[in-house]
């Protein structure tokens, strides 16, 4: 049962009503575990299908300027961009020495059983975490988070409650996680500024390890897995970082690239497919450069009056929380 009813509060915890399907989607032992209220965030997913699904923001890490947002508040389902989160908190891991790059990471039964795209290996197998960094990274393997994710906190409810708490202490106040790999449920959302403060603290805190989000292909066994980023190698400058794909959230894109010595930040959530997405964040990267140069020139302008904006895009109605798996190829 893959939809899960949302809960209401009054005040605090006080007033709190539950609905059936919320443990049994792990959310709420996830909540519990961190003391985090749901309403502020999952009380709106439910808004998703009655709105546009477009959302984006184009950001200067740099100075932290916003030069073009556009819903980029407002609750959306991140698909596989939330695998950035799972690197980031094995970074943190890695860093403070709770793992090593060598150490084995075991796919469980419930790994194994994640959906599409998955790296395919059978119950008991293992691979090193540095090989499962490179997994998720590149071929977004839903099975290989699962199993991260219990490696390193035991379950991936657990997992998922150290996300939202991360979350929570990197200024990311409207994202919540149900799980490590952005499969869908209705309580796992985000909006396009929180994925962008998350790309932001990745580049700042755990310099070192974002190589893996450029790599453009990785080779594990006979396997030879392409990056789902294609705009990495074809967009000057392009050097990360992730993207998404299921049915509820639409097409999905973080990227981050590099012009002049100069950086830029750009989050479409929503796009209605893999070439509109990628189109929109190159148009988006573009027109912020172009911007910046401009500027140091004495011109006043602005991203929005330089940028043909995409058309709304609405999930079509009735469709169910469901997806083809979180990774760009589950569809052509």
């Amino acid at each position: 049962d893959s939809h899960v009813s949302l809960c209401q509060y009054g005040s605090g915890w006080r007033g709190m009503k539950m609905w059936s399907g919320m443990l049994k989607s792990g959310a709420l032992a996830a909540a519990f575990a961190l003391a985090i209220p749901l309403a502020a965030v999952p009380a709106q997913a439910l808004s998703l299908y009655e709105e546009p699904k477009y959302s984006a923001i184009l950001i200067n890490p740099a100075t932290h300027e916003v030069l073009y947002s556009r819903r980029a508040d407002v609750p959306r389902y991140p698909a596989s961009i939330t695998k950035v989160m799972t690197l980031y908190l094995a970074f943190e891991a890695l860093e403070e020495g709770r793992l090593k790059l060598t150490d084995p990471v075991v796919i469980t039964r419930h790994a194994a059983g994640q959906p599409p795209s998955r790296l395919g290996l059978g119950i008991g197998k293992s691979l090193t975490v540095e090989q499962a960094i490179h997994v998720i990274a590149v071929k977004s393997a839903n099975d290989v988070a699962a199993a991260l994710a219990e490696k390193i906190a035991g379950s991936e409810t657990v997992f998922a409650a150290m996300m939202t708490g991360k979350a929570r202490k990197l200024g990311m106040m409207n994202s919540f996680f149900a799980n490590a790999s952005g499969l869908p449920n209705p309580a796992h959302v985000t909006t396009a500024r929180d994925i962008a403060i998350l790309s932001m603290a990745m580049l700042d805190n755990y310099p070192q390890y974002y190589r893996y989000f450029s790599e453009q292909t990785y080779s594990y066994g006979a396997q030879t897995m392409r990056n789902h980023n294609k705009l990495l190698g074809k967009m000057p400058g392009v050097d990360g970082i992730k993207t998404g794909y299921t049915a509820a959230a639409g097409f999905t894109l973080a990227a981050s690239a590099t012009r002049g010595g100069k950086r830029l930040i750009a989050v479409v959530l929503g796009g209605p497919s893999t070439l509109a997405r990628d189109d929109n964040v190159a148009a988006l990267l573009d027109a912020g450069f172009d911007v910046m140069d401009r500027r140091t020139r004495g011109e006043r302008t602005t991203v929005a009056s330089n940028l043909n904006e995409p058309n709304d895009y609405r999930l079509p109605s009735g469709i169910a929380v469901t997806g083809e798996g979180s990774g760009d190829d589950a569809v052509t």
